[in-house]
């Protein structure tokens, strides 16, 4: 595994010569490859038309589908390219639940750092079905605490298991691995919300057992914004009715009768943005041909110092504990509102992000957080923009 050439990535970066970029947990910078992939199709579409390019690029499209199973350790008979995590999420979940995988009285388990998009659709499921959203107690760190997630399935009627791997406001990562270990000893599914692990964080489904893994193409991978992941296991798949069908994601047999499409296909849609896709394709080949073991220990490294630093900062409190831990660095500094922190790094040409309650309700709310900043270094960052950064900490005020 070779160490990632950082002066390359980020002559390959154009935003890298505009902005210091600390906000990959919400989108990160795109390399010019990504770019020119994107634009070019948009340039194709406007000069021949966009059936016809589409066709064109058949082949290119479905390499795109190869290249993130392989990312994945799937079939790409299993993985569908999507819009975004959130309706990578919506259209797995509600095909579960139509294909009759959750019924009345059942339980479904999450954990304390389930994402809003995805506990709020759970709620809205056991509205319409009249089954339980249960979640599963944390360890102090806040992480999934395991035994407790055993006597959750031991005490039976669970229909499914929602684990997230990194939640969005905090670096904390969860013993997925464990996760999908106790699932198959109770014969449970689990569904996996990769969207802030996948690009950063080596993942391989067949080793995970999960029934889905949903994620998108904005943060880690580096991809266009509007682009996502989705992964059902081949079983799941053939078994799940998924919703908002048309003539990709099933074929129209009579007036009476439809047929989905085999495997992750029938979570797909005819309209789709095929030059995001595209862009996603070059992206996705990009982190391959990095290595994401190389990507992890890059962003690990970034990851801890700028936690040393802002631990030696007057009033700064890390909210993240415990271990492991991935790219995201959370902290507050008493006294200074996040934002004020957020404003004076805009003002020195850096981006970082800002954590809200309404995001992660069920975390933040029990540690009694409002909001956090949030800095997101990837391996294209330089300790230098890094150093920059804890010097605005130090001194805002």
């Amino acid at each position: 595994m070779a160490p990632i050439d950082v002066d390359a990535e980020r002559a390959a970066t154009p935003g890298c010569t505009v902005v210091a970029h600390l906000d990959n947990a919400g989108s990160s910078l795109p390399t010019a490859a990504t770019i020119a992939a994107t634009v070019e199709h948009l340039r194709l579409e406007a000069s021949i038309g966009g059936y016809e390019a589409a066709a064109a690029v058949e082949s290119r499209l479905d390499a795109v589908r190869a290249s993130a199973a392989t990312l994945l350790g799937a079939g790409r008979h299993e993985v569908a390219i999507t819009g975004s995590d959130t309706q990578s999420w919506t259209k797995a979940l509600w095909g579960f639940l139509l294909g009759g995988g959750i019924a009345r009285h059942q339980r479904v388990l999450v954990d304390r750092i389930t994402y809003n998009s995805h506990y709020l659709g759970l709620l809205q499921i056991a509205a319409l079905v009249g089954c339980r959203v249960d979640v599963v107690a944390s360890r102090d760190d806040g992480a999934l605490d395991l035994g407790a997630l055993d006597d959750e399935l031991a005490r039976g009627d669970v229909a499914l298991v929602s684990a997230t791997h990194v939640g969005t406001h905090r670096g904390l990562v969860n013993p997925v691995e464990e996760v999908g270990d106790a699932c198959r000893r109770a014969g449970v599914a689990w569904f996996l919300d990769a969207c802030q692990s996948l690009g950063q964080i080596p993942l391989d489904v067949s080793r995970l057992g999960c029934a889905v893994l949903t994620a998108t193409g904005r943060k880690w991978l580096r991809g266009p914004r509007g682009t996502g992941l989705l992964y059902v296991e081949a079983a799941v798949a053939e078994r799940s009715r998924p919703p908002g069908i048309d003539g990709t994601s099933a074929h129209w047999v009579d007036a009476t009768r439809y047929e989905l499409a085999p495997g992750a296909r029938r979570f797909e849609e005819f309209e789709v943005p095929y030059a995001a896709q595209l862009g996603l394709g070059v992206a996705l080949d990009h982190v391959l041909a990095l290595g994401v073991d190389a990507v992890a220990d890059a962003v690990a490294a970034h990851a801890q110092h700028l936690c040393t630093g802002l631990s030696g900062i007057d009033g700064v409190q890390l909210t993240d504990v415990g271990g492991p831990r991935c790219g995201i660095v959370s902290f507050e500094k008493a006294g200074v509102p996040p934002e004020r922190i957020k404003q004076a790094a805009t003002a020195a040409g850096m981006n970082v992000g800002i954590s809200a309650a309404p995001w992660a309700r069920l975390d933040m709310d029990a540690a009694g957080q409002e909001s956090v900043v949030r800095a997101s270094p990837h391996y294209y960052n330089t300790v230098d923009e890094l150093d920059r950064l804890l010097d605005i900490v130090a001194g805002a005020r």
